[in-house]
């Protein structure tokens, strides 16, 4: 048992030494976020499940009649999911597509104050195709896709919590 311990901490000391932390809490320097965005986004849906499961000090409005009390408002410009042809074989079909999310956001103060200005978040994803099997790669597509989405509520957490947000 002793020489488990050992190696546990032998093993984890490098990490220690190059500055390495679990990623914890995001800490965000504003109390209330009410999130604007269009009410069948499944984009939003995920972000405000997200946020409220962070377990910080964020309380996340939802209705839009709180939207006056919000100390912060996320608002999701637009949401577009694009399929692009990329690879063709020598009689024309198609063997590659690209996937692609792109969000545009912003965040701003109650008072209008523009904290993040309107920014694009993009997600790719290269996938093969096969007219044979469609109906799979339809599947994988839109596993792909909620990949990219999940990726993309990532990418807006870090961007809110390092938002300069003026006290």
């Amino acid at each position: 048992m002793h020489k488990r311990t050992l190696l546990a901490l032998l093993a984890t000391a490098p990490l220690a030494a190059c500055g390495f932390r679990l990623r914890g809490v995001p800490q965000f320097g504003f109390s209330s976020l009410y999130v604007q965005a269009p009410a069948a986004s499944p984009l939003a849906r995920e972000l405000r499940r997200t946020l409220e499961g962070s377990g910080g000090a964020l309380t996340v409005l939802t209705e839009p009649q709180q939207l006056p009390q919000a100390q912060a408002v996320l608002e999701i410009l637009s949401e577009q999911q694009e399929r692009v042809v990329v690879g063709q074989n020598a009689s024309g079909q198609v063997r590659e597509l690209q996937l692609r999310l792109r969000v545009r956001f912003r965040l701003r103060g109650q008072d209008g104050q523009e904290w993040i200005a309107p920014t694009e978040v993009v997600q790719q994803r290269d996938v093969s195709y096969n007219e044979t099997i469609a109906l799979s790669k339809e599947g994988e597509e839109a596993l792909l896709f909620r990949n990219m989405q999940t990726d993309v509520v990532q990418q807006l957490l870090r961007r809110l919590a390092a938002a300069k947000v003026p006290r």
